[in-house]
């Protein structure tokens, strides 16, 4: 029987693995600095579970880059971050760091999963969304016992079933704008609260770093994510709907390096990622006008800081190309 593993590797599986090896050997780094300064014994083993986890991945990845004669990524090393650094975040924030990142690790193993199709890349994303899940219970339950979990507004339960009957249902500039949608109500939340955790990490990781372009950039981060707080959580009490809470007190008091500035700037470019994502799926999910105006205004703001977050990252050497396709055009000029 023909053995499916020796099938030639297609680009998603390539992009997927490649990228989870950049992303475990960040959490290697950020979670085994948090593990070391932990002092909650309930959010310790949530911490050991994500980071064995990671190692593992790792230690799968690199075992299957050799086989495939594929170049194992850089990454993050024990280079990227300072073991003997106080502590940067109270450990309410990191339980809340975690649940995020869990709900991003199931985003993208769903996402690797629905493209990749040779056996054991299907299996093994399969193993980081069962695990994504599990941190995502483990946080989550957590947060809920210690009473820091804020939950999405609540609402009266339909007692009917109803179709929309005027295009009344689509406006929202002008003139008597309904009610939002429970749908909407969910996307405005989640956006204020990952804004939440950015601008937090933002601030952390700002008053630790050592680079005047990252410290200048992390700045402007802040102020964008305090914007965009503010817009979502005012459309929210708008309507009488409450808006989560702020983290700023998780961080501590230490200006000592504790990440290198390569980490801080991969961290924060990968959430601004994620956040143009959520605010793609909220225009999809959002009929009334004005809120995807809003979203749609708030996307060039972004996409410009991602694009010279990325700018200063080459200025420094810091950021690692992702594998290509052949150039093919390059290899005939040069012939």
């Amino acid at each position: 029987m023909e053995d499916k593993t020796k099938i030639q590797l297609t680009a998603a599986e390539i992009s997927a693995t490649w990228t989870q090896y950049i992303n475990d050997t960040l959490t290697v780094c950020i979670v085994g600095h948090f593990l070391k300064k932990v002092e909650d014994p309930e959010v310790r083993p949530i911490l050991e579970f994500s980071l064995n986890q990671a190692k593992s991945n790792i230690s799968y990845l690199t075992e299957l880059f050799q086989k495939e004669k594929f170049a194992i990524p850089v990454g993050f090393t024990e280079e990227d971050v300072k073991p003997d650094a106080p502590r940067l975040f109270s450990d309410v924030f990191v339980l809340a760091y975690l649940r995020n990142m869990s709900i991003l690790g199931m985003a993208a193993s769903s996402v690797a999963l629905g493209m990749v199709t040779r056996p054991d890349i299907v299996k093994f994303h399969k193993n980081i969304l069962k695990a994504a899940v599990g941190l995502q219970d483990l946080s989550r339950d957590l947060m809920l016992k210690q009473g820091t979990y804020v939950r999405p507004p609540t609402l009266s339960v339909p007692d009917q079933v109803d179709f929309v009957k005027r295009q009344h249902f689509l406006s929202g500039l002008m003139g008597d704008i309904r009610p939002l949608t429970s749908i909407e109500i969910s996307h405005l939340f989640k956006n204020v609260e990952t804004n939440t955790i950015g601008k937090t990490l933002i601030i952390g990781f700002a008053q630790v770093a050592e680079n005047e372009d990252v410290k200048q950039y992390l700045l402007r981060g802040r102020q964008i994510a305090q914007k965009h707080i503010d817009l979502f959580s005012h459309i929210l009490t708008q309507e009488d709907l409450p808006a989560p809470m702020l983290w700023d007190t998780g961080i501590t008091n230490t200006s000592n390096p504790v990440f290198s500035d390569k980490l801080i700037m991969f961290h924060i470019s990968a959430m601004i990622a994620a956040g143009i994502g959520n605010y793609g799926a909220a225009i999809s999910a959002s009929p009334r006008r004005d809120l995807g105006i809003r979203y749609a205004s708030l996307l060039p703001e972004i996409s410009l800081y991602a694009e010279d977050g990325a700018n200063i990252m080459i200025k420094h050497g810091w950021l690692e190309e992702p594998p290509q396709a052949v150039d093919r055009k390059h290899l005939i000029k040069d012939k």
